[in-house]
């Protein structure tokens, strides 16, 4: 059927409205006014303030004591790990996380594919005093991720195509080269490469992969190098492919996995 007879025979126009503001309001650092909202969907304000009074009585929307600007909550990203896939994996990666994160004195972040993006679902400071962290919730550019990479590496080759065909390089990266960077890391079953948004932070990224034998988060240390630390780059690499193999067998994955060798970069 048609998406636009579909739509016109299911109309739901309050349910619309609100999720219009919900997803305007999700692009919004400082939140917007009602009147700007109002503008921004083409609405008028006593519509808005309608919609708006439901949405802060459900918990979705809050208004800003001092501007009374209104913003999104975390509800949204509460309820998105009541999702029993991402609660799952959350419950299995918080402890081996924090055990990474204190032996190795890095930060880790796990995210997953999410929207042709990649989506931070969980993440862990380093114990030291300095640290490079992505920021929980965080939604990343596909290509421009070492988590993104390391999934669609070990993706089915259709799903990989259909990744290509719908979400867009940034500018100077061409499919080739990526094609070949994916080949890689299938090979050596994990990616160590300079971060593509940080200066001197080198990422070592690893899959975790579920009964099915599919790729469905990447687990990622940001490393920084620190004067006098006595833990070298290869243990963190180590440690942190180790630490996806074994949350990898948490989740019904293989006893062992390309990203578990041991061998030096």
């Amino acid at each position: 059927m048609d998406r636009s007879v579909k739509k016109h025979i299911y109309s739901a126009p309050a349910l619309e409205k609100g999720l219009d503001i919900i997803e305007l309001l999700s692009t919004q650092e400082t939140g917007m006014s009602q009147s700007e909202i109002a503008r921004a969907l083409g609405r008028s304000v006593g519509e808005i303030f309608r919609m708006l009074v439901v949405l802060m009585d459900r918990g979705y929307v809050a208004q800003e004591p001092l501007n009374d600007r209104y913003v999104l909550t975390t509800f949204l990203f509460e309820i998105s790990h009541r999702i029993p896939k991402i609660r799952r994996l959350t419950a299995f990666a918080g402890p081996l996380m924090r055990a990474l994160v204190k032996t190795i004195n890095q930060s880790s972040h796990l995210a997953i594919l999410s929207n042709d993006s990649v989506l931070v679902v969980g993440q862990v400071d380093s114990p030291g005093n300095n640290t490079m962290a992505v920021r929980l919730g965080a939604k990343i550019d596909l290509w421009s991720a070492s988590s993104g990479r390391v999934i669609l590496a070990h993706l089915p080759q259709e799903e990989v195509d259909t990744y290509f065909a719908n979400v867009q390089l940034p500018a100077g990266m061409s499919e080739e080269a990526v094609r070949r960077d994916l080949q890689l890391i299938r090979e050596k079953g994990h990616e160590v490469r300079d971060s593509f948004v940080v200066r001197g932070v080198v990422n070592v990224s690893a899959p975790v992969i579920d009964h099915s034998g599919r790729a469905v988060a990447a687990l990622t240390i940001p490393h920084i190098e620190k004067y006098r630390d006595t833990i070298t780059f290869e243990d963190c690499r180590r440690e942190l492919v180790a630490t996806a193999a074994v949350l990898t067998r948490s989740l019904g994955g293989g006893a062992s996995t390309n990203g578990a060798s041991d061998a030096p970069e």
